[in-house]
């Protein structure tokens, strides 16, 4: 199938059709995670399910974050 044939075929595809495309898309060009990456992150949510209190608010983690990395 070209290129021209799957635009013109793209206003058929539902809204969740199309955004499952470009989410598809965008990963084709991003590298995936390592294995070590996936390890600490897999600990850390069986961490926080063992003890939800240890989370912060997204607003905290911006101001750390900010206040770390202050350009």
């Amino acid at each position: 199938m070209s290129l021209a044939e799957i635009l013109d075929e793209l206003p058929a595809f539902s809204i969740a059709e199309r955004q499952l495309l470009i989410r598809r898309a965008i990963e084709l060009d991003e590298p995936g995670l390592s294995p070590d990456d996936e390890r600490m992150i897999e600990s850390r949510l069986a961490e926080h399910a063992d003890d939800a209190s240890s989370a912060i608010t997204f607003e905290a983690m911006k101001s750390i974050v900010r206040s770390e990395y202050k350009a």
